[in-house]
């Protein structure tokens, strides 16, 4: 079959390794539009996040569309909420609760800010909210809206503390939630039926696809569900070996134009 829809992690995959978006891979993008296939970036990111590259590639219109904090939330590119798979505010309690016994900083993400009980708020926090646009509110644990749409939340760290903790987050929370290492300093846990897999496996049910019809592209933990349910999943020459090793090929690395690569070779007529 030919290839109808393109996901892309934007992190690692879509950006070179400079964090930018190289002519190269625009200009790929936009031909495999020009051809009629849907270009879907995959992100851990919120939507304000990823509309700057939505706008830089060309997508627009309410029948083109995003999947956002890692599969916790798939809509169209205009915000329109397809699919909504949330945290609860007592897995807050229960998330928050773990971070101070793991001695790790912690935030939540939801639709509108960032919010951490952490006072010495994590370098890794702002730098989150610069890479997503998105403001940080500071709240203590008693303080936190029991109403809020939690999209996804994380322990941040240095990655000697990341690597510490990982193997002491308890089965039962493994069980209960998606658990995924989305860098050397985030670990992200989601809505058990949250990932980029299922996301997309939703998304491709609406649009009346099937996994053959998909092409994948990504680099880490966080985007092996996706890799692993395309018919075409392919891994950047940058990706963890994990990801390599569930992929059907490997492209070049994101410094070297491998979604342009990969876009060119596997799915353009």
């Amino acid at each position: 079959m030919s290839i109808k829809l393109i996901a892309i992690d934007i992190d690692g995959t879509l950006l070179n390794e400079k964090n930018e978006l190289a002519p190269a891979t625009i200009d790929a993008v936009q031909a495999a539009e020009d051809q009629g296939i849907k270009v879907v970036l995959c992100s851990g990111r919120p939507l304000s996040g990823v509309a700057p590259y939505i706008k830089k590639l060309g997508i627009s219109g309410d029948d083109q569309y995003a999947i956002t904090y890692n599969g916790s939330v798939a809509q169209t590119v205009s915000g329109k909420v397809l699919i909504n798979h949330s945290l609860s505010y007592d897995d807050y309690i229960d998330l928050e609760a773990l971070s101070r016994k793991l001695g790790v900083h912690f935030q939540v993400e939801t639709p509108d800010y960032i919010y951490t009980a952490n006072k010495n708020i994590s370098a890794y926090t702002i730098y989150e909210s610069n890479l997503v646009t998105m403001l940080i509110r500071y709240r203590e644990v008693n303080e936190m809206p029991r109403d809020l749409t939690i999209s996804k939340a994380m322990f941040v760290d240095h990655a000697q503390e990341i690597d510490r903790i990982k193997p002491l987050i308890p089965q039962s929370f493994k069980d209960k939630y998606y658990v995924v290492q989305s860098t050397p300093v985030f670990i992200e846990v989601m809505n058990k039926e949250a990932s980029k897999g299922n996301a997309l496996r939703g998304l491709a049910a609406k649009l009346g696809l099937s996994a053959d019809e998909i092409m994948t592209l990504g680099d880490q933990g966080n985007d092996l569900t996706m890799i692993e349910y395309a018919g075409m999943g392919v891994a950047m020459g940058n990706a963890i070996d994990e990801v390599k090793q569930a992929a059907n090929a490997v492209t070049l690395t994101n410094a070297e134009d491998g979604v342009a690569a990969a876009i060119r070779k596997y799915a353009l007529k």
